[in-house]
């Protein structure tokens, strides 16, 4: 039960935290969308997409995999180690939700630097990096998996705390998941997408919600315990 709890708390982190990567910067969806380009349309520009979300979500589990096999391997025999590992993840969290809510600016310099890298990627809007088939569709979206970005690396400090290499694989493309409605949605509107979830009141949910995770991934290190005790 704590395994199936912790993947529905990250797909609901990536659903909550993906309204920011709309309705802030652009981030991945506006991003998709440029790279497609506009010769793309219908069912064709659907499924490209989803196969550019299929290679995100597959480096987003690799990434989940290292990560949580290096700290089982390493440091999941020191318990003490672990608490600092899982009191930095809620710290990141917390920083994030901060962000998202406008209220620190903490972690913008990552979204900006991974917007920068991208934009250089993809090269001017009539050239550049371009989506024109399923396997570029794959390779956008793998590639895009790890440019920077403060939501991942906060939730991947999480999934470094499971300690597992399945484990951390299955909470990074669970939050892969809980993005794919508000990446999918900003590709294929992102203006109009943008300018509702823009909203000062939203942002400040979105914001509280990661926080929220981030106090629930530190519980365990203050009550001594593992999550079963604060279902």
């Amino acid at each position: 039960m704590d395994a199936s709890l912790s993947f529905v708390a990250a797909i609901s982190l990536g659903l909550f935290g993906s309204v920011h990567c709309v309705g802030m910067c652009g981030g991945i969806s506006g991003a998709l969308g440029f790279a497609l380009g506009p010769d793309q349309s219908g069912i064709k520009r659907i499924g490209l997409l989803l196969l550019a979300n299929l290679g995100r979500l597959f480096s987003y589990g690799l990434m989940g995999a290292v990560a949580g096999g290096f700290s089982g391997s390493l440091l999941q025999p020191d318990p003490t180690a672990m608490g600092i590992l899982r009191g930095m993840a809620s710290a990141l969290l917390v920083l994030m939700g901060l962000y998202l809510a406008g209220w620190s600016q903490a972690l913008g310099w990552l979204e900006r630097m991974g917007y920068r890298v991208w934009s250089r990627l993809r090269g001017p809007q009539t050239g550049g990096l371009r989506i024109n088939g399923p396997f570029s569709a794959l390779m956008v979206g793998a590639g895009w998996g790890w440019l920077p970005c403060g939501l991942v690396y906060s939730t991947l400090a999480w999934a470094t705390t499971s300690a597992s290499v399945a484990a951390g694989a299955t909470l990074m493309c669970g939050f892969g998941l809980g993005t794919l409605p508000a990446v999918m949605a900003g590709s294929l509107f992102a203006d109009r997408l943008r300018r509702i979830l823009q909203r000062r009141e939203l942002r400040v949910l979105v914001g509280l919600s990661v926080i929220a995770f981030g106090i629930w991934t530190l519980l365990p290190v203050v009550g001594g315990g593992g999550h079963h005790g604060h279902h």
